[in-house]
């Protein structure tokens, strides 16, 4: 089966009864299969374990270890379409933060809509401002914030990412707008039969010095350039301590609380996703302008969204994390039908950005909001609350 954008605004339609679409792709490790795989670690050192039916026909569950979890790949997927947007036409909003010099370069000066942990419902959106009026309380702004699954018009113009990850507008105070869209797209990477889901990185931090004294040092948490050996080194706001905190000295991972959580060899690796046409025919657009037709185009439209996000995230090697890199060496595509699932065609990144600018066609065709899409990103700036509070975290470095 061949996925084109008749079938696919069909099948977003409140009529439909097909379902969906799921991608099950093998990955496998750059060292080759078994090779050891770094999965996400949490507090406390800890994997994220489970136990899964590979199939209907096991006799019992498997242990996994989620190498990739849910949240953590839609930050992908949004990164991708970040990476991207100049080809996809992603509607972007900035926050410029170029205002506030001496900002540590790891930090971005520029932070993207496609960047923020809320998406339309993020703290960033609500405390900038848009040519010096309080963002909330622009006509864009109060459209944004004032949007529903339901009167979604605002947001596939300018937050499609939203409608396909889902929201929850929480951050507005406790009687004010609380609403919640669960995702449509999901995804999820998996390692089966991990070998071992103990094993530790031991180690020995060098010096090719070995500088090794009793004496206590006197240092700055706040800028470790400023330190002093002995006792009478006075550095202000300093502590004591040892010469290692600085980093200097060889300092040993003997213990298991010093160690970190190793790279696991997996029996196999795969990736499944979804996009849910059930949880998409909960998206409206409020309007009684082209109708239900333009609501089943607005769906389509998201649906190619996610599947071209997909290929530019996935469909070719790619790094999770260091000692997390991987490959996709098979991938089923498979569409779930209301009678019976059928193989689809999806095709490579370059097929599905041809789906994408079919159906953004199809959208303005059939009067979906689309106004947004291929602009330039809309800069914003912080308020001054938001300002005072970043710099108080990352003071202007003293000359």
């Amino acid at each position: 089966m061949r996925l084109d954008m008749e079938v696919l605004v069909a099948a977003c339609a409140d009529d439909s009864f097909d379902d969906g679409i799921r991608i099950d792709t093998e990955l496998e490790p750059l060292a080759g299969p078994g090779g050891p795989v770094k999965p996400a670690v949490y507090e406390g050192g800890r994997y994220q374990l489970d136990r899964r039916w590979a199939s209907a026909e096991d006799s019992e569950a498997t242990d996994v270890i989620v190498i990739d979890n849910v949240p953590s790949q839609a930050n992908r997927l949004e990164a991708a379409l970040q990476s991207h947007s100049q080809s996809v036409g992603i509607p972007e909003l900035v926050l410029d933060l170029s205002e506030l010099p001496g900002l540590p370069a790891h930090l971005p000066s520029r932070l993207s809509s496609l960047q923020f942990p809320h998406r339309n419902a993020d703290a960033y959106l609500r405390d900038a401002q848009l040519d010096g009026k309080d963002f909330v309380k622009t006509p864009l702004g109060s459209a944004i914030m004032a949007a529903t699954p339901w009167n979604s018009g605002a947001l596939v113009s300018w937050f499609p990412q939203a409608l396909l990850y889902g929201f929850w507008q929480s951050h507005l105070g406790k009687k004010r707008q609380q609403t919640k869209h669960a995702r449509a797209w999901v995804s999820e990477i998996v390692g089966w039969s991990p070998a071992t889901t103990e094993t530790k990185t031991m180690g020995l931090k060098g010096d090719a010095l070995n500088l090794n004294v009793d004496d206590r040092i006197t240092f700055s948490e706040a800028d470790q350039t400023k330190w002093g050996l002995g006792k009478e080194a006075k550095v202000a706001g300093g502590k004591k301590d040892k010469l290692s905190e600085i980093g200097h000295g060889q300092v040993p991972f003997m213990k298991d609380q010093d160690a970190s959580a190793a790279p696991v060899s997996f029996e196999r690796i795969t990736q499944r996703a979804t996009v849910s046409f059930a949880q998409l025919r909960r998206v409206g657009l409020g309007t009684s302008e082209g109708g239900r037709n333009a609501e089943s185009s607005a769906r389509a439209l998201l649906v190619a969204l996610g599947l071209h996000a997909h290929n530019l995230a996935f469909g070719r090697g790619f790094a999770l994390r260091s000692g997390a890199e991987l490959r996709p060496r098979r991938t089923d595509v498979t569409w779930l039908g209301g009678s019976a699932d059928t193989v689809l065609e999806l095709g490579d990144h370059q097929a599905t950005a041809a789906l994408l600018q079919s159906a953004r066609t199809a959208a303005e065709a059939a009067g979906v909001p689309m106004s947004g899409w291929g602009e330039a990103p809309v800069t914003l700036t912080p308020k001054d609350n938001l300002r005072k509070v970043v710099r108080s975290t990352w003071p202007e470095p003293s000359r």
